[in-house]
């Protein structure tokens, strides 16, 4: 696809080839464990939540830079099946990213490390020429697989243009970000790990959620979304607070890509006109189905599926 509309979500971030491992535990260090279960799949915050809007109804674009190789390819066909826009891809010679993924086997938990490759060329120059995709779009969203620097210009040029911005600060950083990121953003969506860590409040429920969300608003953020697994998400504003519960799809498998599911749904439900409220719990079904499959692009739910399954949970 070539064209973008009106409503169309832009997406800043990676893509990297999942390589999953299932098995009871980690290994040790200087330790070989036997895998119960291996697969390649298509991975990547930015090309997860893109695929994830795409497949749950969104008209998204995705600006990310891949390698000339076979990894790249996987990427390519990711994207042609779930009818993403690929104008604002850049290709390079160097290694298209990959990702480490440790899959429990007994409660489908995990563990990632992701190595960006071909897009640490997404920098502030990359993202200057993508400027008029991340301009017309409804919505922009970015996280921090890619540099910093570079999901500050595009928050900057999105809010510029009135573009409402969208910021996953994941993986959350070791050292503090720019104040400057938070006062751009009108939703923050943190799991409960990065809400710690981004915050110094530990976050186990509820009401801790609540206070970490209190200090992402006191730093300049509209709204923030943590996303509490199983027991849903906390929507926090400056006057108001709402428990978004779970929405249950069945037996949970495996749930590498939940929050990237959480976020693509939110975008597609916001760039459809949705309230905060009403896109939680559309992106809370999106979430729900996708932890009931294995992998990440590959557990993406459709439209019809999560059309289905709030049809028939009359309390969300």
């Amino acid at each position: 696809m070539t064209t973008y509309a009106a409503g169309q979500v832009s997406i800043l971030g990676i893509f990297a080839a999942d390589l999953s491992f299932r098995a009871e535990r980690l290994p040790r260090i200087g330790e070989t464990l036997l895998s119960s279960d291996f697969a390649i799949g298509a991975g990547g915050k930015g090309s997860n939540q893109a695929v994830a809007c795409a497949r749950s109804g969104g008209q998204v674009m995705l600006l990310t830079c891949i390698g000339r190789d076979v990894f790249g390819e996987l990427a390519l066909q990711t994207w042609r099946q779930a009818c993403i826009d690929t104008v604002g891809i850049e290709l390079s010679d160097e290694a298209t990213g990959a990702a480490f993924i440790f899959v429990d086997a007994a409660n489908g938990q995990n563990a990632i490390i992701v190595n960006p490759g071909a897009a640490r060329g997404i920098d502030h120059s990359f993202v200057d020429r993508v400027e008029r995709y991340i301009a017309a779009s409804r919505v922009f969203v970015t996280q921090l697989e890619q540099p910093v620097e570079a999901a500050l210009r595009g928050l900057e040029i999105a809010r510029v243009a009135g573009v409402m911005t969208v910021f996953n600060p994941a993986p959350a950083p070791a050292v503090a970000l720019p104040e400057a990121i938070w006062r751009l953003c009108d939703v923050v969506v943190p799991n409960e790990v990065e809400a710690s860590i981004l915050t110094g409040v530990e976050v186990d429920g509820l009401e801790t959620a609540a206070a970490a969300a209190d200090v992402l608003i006191a730093k300049g953020a509209g709204t923030v979304i943590v996303t509490l697994g199983g027991n849903g998400a906390l929507l926090r504003t400056a006057t108001a607070r709402q428990h978004i519960p779970a929405v249950d799809a069945g037996f949970l498998r495996d749930t590498t890509g939940a929050g990237d599911a959480f976020i693509g749904g939110l975008c597609t439900a916001i760039a459809e006109g949705r309230s905060l409220s009403e896109a939680a719990v559309f992106a809370s079904a999106v979430a729900g189905l996708s932890v009931t499959r294995p992998g990440t692009a590959a557990s993406m739910p459709t439209r019809a599926e999560v059309d289905r399954l709030l049809s028939v949970n009359a309390r969300y």
